[in-house]
């Protein structure tokens, strides 16, 4: 029954694609093009393909992390996110994120059906100067990434075709409303003057949030303390993460210009900060400075560092990213993992590391860095973007979590998550690709 399903979407795709141009209206384009700026052309062209090694980075990070007998699936669930959200981005999800607005919470979804008038001679509004195709793709390189994030917390137990469909389900049903209520200039998030640069609330939080459902809802390993299979992996994946987030965070600038210098600047100080603290907090509890320590702090710096990287300082830049590594070192110590086995720690460095940046950019938020930031941080004795910011961590929090509890639900019902304890014992490798290291 599943490979004539499957058998039924891949025609139903090809047939559609096929006869997409006598399907949909044509969108007509302006008698006058636009100009665009060729520097921020070029930069933004750079910056969404250092977005994309991201994606592979977080491969070789969170494969690294587990047991020797479930490094490729735990790759390859990354890999596969490239994959498949790529397509379904240019099919549905861009529409749903950056078409007209429906109540603030959900764009057209016909607007931009098979990126119909996502061309190359018109723009976004809030990027004038890169044509609308570039936006378009930059932004998809962050919907890729996000439901990656998600499988370190369920790593080493889920099936691969289930977590296909929740990646489907979460890319439409959470990822494009979040992205839609942030980004949007009619996103209700985006009216209330809420801040989130590059993602804090839109990636990291949702991932975060996820995760911690997924964990709960799969359930604990049969072992859950296993050996790493390869730290040379998680070191190289930190690299790659670090180099692809200047992309993530650099080019949310939108143009090759001064914003996107501070966002670099604010980036890579923040993750050498969070990589510091964690080792001498390490050091300080009595642990031996390790490799693992000091990659899992670096890379909490730079999900902290996200939402504020354009709108902060660099001293404030430090700040964050030392109490975002000793907020995620504290969770990591705390978080029960004898009643929620969240396998890579997700949710204590992605879903806090996400928080905190939100909350902390409600702190540290400057006009004088950024003149779009209307109403400033704690810091300059003003408390309504503090309080904005708070109320949508409440709202993201609340969504994200029942939503996703809700999709591993469903998707369970459709086709069980998790690996029998047989197939759990063999190794993902084995049983789900028939491949091994």
């Amino acid at each position: 029954m599943r490979k004539i399903i499957l058998s039924v979407i891949l025609i139903a795709l090809l047939v559609f694609t096929f006869f997409s141009n006598f399907l949909l209206t044509p969108h007509p384009v302006p008698a006058e093009a636009v100009t665009f700026d060729t520097g921020d052309t070029a930069w933004m062209i750079v910056a969404t393909a250092l977005v994309l090694i991201m994606t592979p980075g977080l491969g070789f990070f969170y494969g690294g992390m587990v047991g020797k007998k479930n490094v490729i699936s735990t790759m390859l669930q990354s890999f596969m996110a490239m994959i498949i959200v790529s397509v379904l981005w240019i099919v549905i999800a861009f529409s749903m994120s950056f078409g007209t607005s429906i109540g603030g919470i959900i764009g057209n979804p016909l607007e931009y059906l098979m990126f119909e008038g996502v061309g190359t001679k018109t723009a976004w509004s809030l990027a004038p100067t890169i044509p609308f195709m570039l936006f378009a793709l930059f932004q998809a390189k962050f919907a890729i990434i996000t439901p990656a994030l998600i499988t370190g917390a369920f790593a080493e137990r889920i099936r691969f075709w289930a977590y296909m469909l929740f990646m489907v389900l979460f890319i439409l049903l959470i990822y494009t409303p979040l992205c839609h209520m942030t980004w949007h200039p009619d996103g209700i998030f985006f009216q209330m003057g809420v801040l989130d640069f590059a993602g804090g609330t839109v990636v990291h939080m949702s991932a975060g949030w996820a995760a911690l459902a997924g964990a709960m809802f799969l359930g604990k390993r049969k072992v859950q303390k296993v050996n790493p299979a390869r730290i040379t992996y998680v070191l190289l994946g930190t690299g790659l993460l670090w180099f692809g987030w200047f992309g993530f965070n650099a080019g949310s600038a939108l143009g090759a210009n001064g914003l996107a210098t501070q966002a670099l600047g604010t980036t890579t100080v923040a993750a050498a900060a969070a990589g510091m603290a964690w080792v001498f907090i390490d050091k300080i509890l009595g642990h031996k400075l390790s490799a693992m320590g000091a990659c899992i702090g670096t890379v909490v710096g730079l999900v902290a560092i996200t939402p504020a990287a354009g709108f902060v300082s660099i001293p404030h830049a430090i700040f964050i990213g030392v109490f975002s590594s000793l907020v995620s070192n504290y969770m990591v110590s705390l978080f029960p993992k004898g009643k929620i086995d969240d396998a890579l720690d997700v949710f204590a460095c992605h879903g806090v590391g996400g928080m905190t940046g939100m909350l902390l950019t409600g702190v540290f938020a400057s006009s004088t860095v950024n003149p779009a930031v209307v109403d400033q941080g704690l810091i300059f004795g003003e408390t309504k973007l503090f309080f904005n910011q708070t109320i949508a961590l409440v709202m993201v929090s609340l969504f994200a979590f029942i939503a996703s509890y809700a999709l591993f639900f469903i998707v369970n019902k459709i086709t069980p998550l998790r690996v029998s304890e047989d197939k759990e014992e063999l190794g993902l490798d084995i049983s789900q690709h028939g491949e091994y290291l």
